[in-house]
């Protein structure tokens, strides 16, 4: 059965991962795709959108431009995690198609209305184009069907100060009102896909051979650390050579932060979820956001113990599969830009 799904991100390097995946699923009908401010500036998240849609044959997508930057605070991006345009090492071809004259919140709202009931929102950036979509139509969270979010750290670490997820951190005031937004008045509850299980999902330089392999690219993709800093792929599958350019680029991220030559796939891993919410084990909790603690601000707080009158707003993934989430992420990407290649002109 076709899942409708609409898809927020602030692409990224694991937003790309997530984006050819949903785009390699033949189940789903990627009805709009949000360009949301975050890991780079608004107007290179969506020069990368597009330029992956069009690398990927699928140039129709409509590409929607949110905000510039979060509710409250300056926006902050990380390209030393991503790279000076968000996709590592990989020059990704200028695209020649346009974004769509709808911005981001007004996609939100309309493909929530076309598609009240069904549609799947997949956020993977920051929630400043979700929340403003829902300050201007409150009704919104009831008419989707389900909500996957990445964001958030429960019970381990933050990313981006000691208590605070990337996503989260960027625009706070936003994540607090999404999930403010959710749990009563028939809205869903967001499966929440948070650093605690997400930075389990670790993509290594084998799993980079492994889908080179059911590409049917050539040469196999090998990255090792002890390559030089910045090799760029050669080779001969497009989508592939980009896609090994970015991924070494986290890989030398990851290297460099005393993590190991790994990468972890977030996104990715949040967009499996999103089709297929039994890949996840999960449990109720009231979540929120803290706006204004001096260490805390961007940290989310989960009541697990119904500590607070309200009841919950959110399910935490805690548990999955490992190996069968990288065997359906590299078979399916594998597929799909192998018989891209060949497709006709």
């Amino acid at each position: 059965m076709t899942q409708r799904l609409f898809f927020d991100c602030d692409t990224g390097i694991d937003d790309s991962v997530a984006l050819l995946y949903l785009l390699a699923r033949a189940d789903v009908d990627l009805v709009g795709i949000a360009s949301t401010a975050g890991n780079v500036p608004v107007d290179v998240v969506t020069t990368n959108n597009l330029a992956w849609l069009e690398l990927c044959g699928r140039p129709e997508v409509p590409v929607h431009v949110g905000p510039a930057a979060p509710l409250v605070a300056e926006l902050m991006t990380t390209e030393d995690t991503h790279g000076p345009l968000g996709v590592g090492h990989a020059t990704l071809p200028t695209p020649t198609s346009t974004p769509s004259h709808l911005d981001a919140p007004d996609a939100w709202i309309e493909a929530s209305r076309t598609h009240d009931g069904e549609l799947v929102g997949l956020v993977t950036g920051p929630l400043t184009s979700l929340a403003t979509a829902i300050r201007r139509d409150p009704a919104l969270p009831a008419r989707l069907h389900r909500l996957v979010i990445m964001g958030g750290a429960f019970h381990t670490h933050g990313n981006t100060t000691p208590t605070s997820e990337w996503n989260v951190a960027v625009d706070p005031e936003a994540a607090a009102e999404v999930f403010a937004a959710f749990g009563t008045d028939g809205a869903p509850e967001p499966i929440v896909c948070a650093l605690d299980l997400t930075e389990q999902v670790v993509l290594t330089p084998g799993h980079v051979v492994r889908l080179s392999a059911a590409a049917g690219s050539s040469p196999l993709e090998r990255p090792d650390p002890g390559d030089e800093r910045g090799l760029r792929s050669v080779a001969d599958n497009e989508i592939i050579r980009h896609l090994t350019d970015a991924l070494r680029f986290y890989f030398e991220f990851h290297h460099d932060h005393d993590e190991g030559y790994i990468a972890h796939l977030h996104d990715p891993f949040a967009a499996m979820v999103a089709l297929n919410p039994d890949l996840v084990t999960t449990i109720p909790a009231r979540v929120d956001v803290e706006l204004v603690g001096t260490l805390t601000r961007g940290m989310t707080v989960a009541d697990e113990r119904w500590m607070s009158p309200l009841g919950p707003n959110a399910r935490i993934a805690t548990a999955t599969d490992l190996d069968a989430v990288f065997h359906d992420l590299i078979e399916t990407i594998g597929a799909f830009v192998r018989n891209l290649r060949h497709a006709p002109a």
